[in-house]
């Protein structure tokens, strides 16, 4: 199974009246770090790990991001800022990845599939950014992706996510442990 066609065009962005998706740049550092250290605690639950350390620099962050922008050029995975209509903030960030081993069985006719997670800035809840942004990302894997099958995997320590998940009627598939002793959560 491949995890996405050489010869389908990968989306520039997505813009609705709430966020713009675009893809992720060196340039975001400075956006993106305030994003991630807004919501150091949340994205430790959602990680399932000690990311980000809480003296989590600049300089780090830039490394990361240097990472997702090589992957996402060289098509291995993609990565997508949320940011406010305006590009002034950003909210959160969307990874879209190939299908580890344990997952690609929910996927058994797909040429191409993909795992998406994502999160969003803790400030961002009250107004419901999570389900927007879960919505959006539905109709753009329907409407602008070539991938045959797309899965949404998420952390049971983020109780918001997978009720999240199941609300707007995606069924938990599958449920195995990670390298860390944490649990990743797949659905459908």
């Amino acid at each position: 199974m491949k995890f996405y066609p050489d010869n389908a065009p990968v989306p520039e962005e997505n813009r609705t009246d709430r966020l713009l998706l675009r893809p992720l740049q060196t340039t975001d550092v400075e956006l993106d770090y305030d994003a991630v250290m807004s919501s150091a605690e949340q994205l430790r639950r959602w990680s399932q790990s000690i990311w980000p350390a809480d003296d989590f620099t600049l300089a780090q962050n830039l490394a990361d991001l240097e990472r997702h922008e090589r992957e996402h050029n060289e098509r291995k995975a993609f990565t997508y800022t949320v940011l406010n209509p305006q590009a002034t903030k950003c909210l959160g960030c969307v990874y879209i990845e190939a299908l580890w081993p344990e997952a690609e069985q929910l996927c058994p006719e797909a040429e191409s599939a993909a795992v998406v997670s994502f999160w969003v800035c803790t400030s961002e809840w009250p107004n419901d950014l999570n389900r927007h942004l879960l919505d959006t990302l539905q109709e753009w894997f329907k409407n602008d992706w070539a991938f045959d099958c797309v899965l949404f995997g998420t952390s049971p320590q983020d109780a918001r996510q997978p009720a999240l998940f199941a609300d707007s009627g995606l069924e938990q598939r599958l449920a195995f442990p990670l390298p860390n002793g944490g649990l990743y959560l797949v659905f459908r």
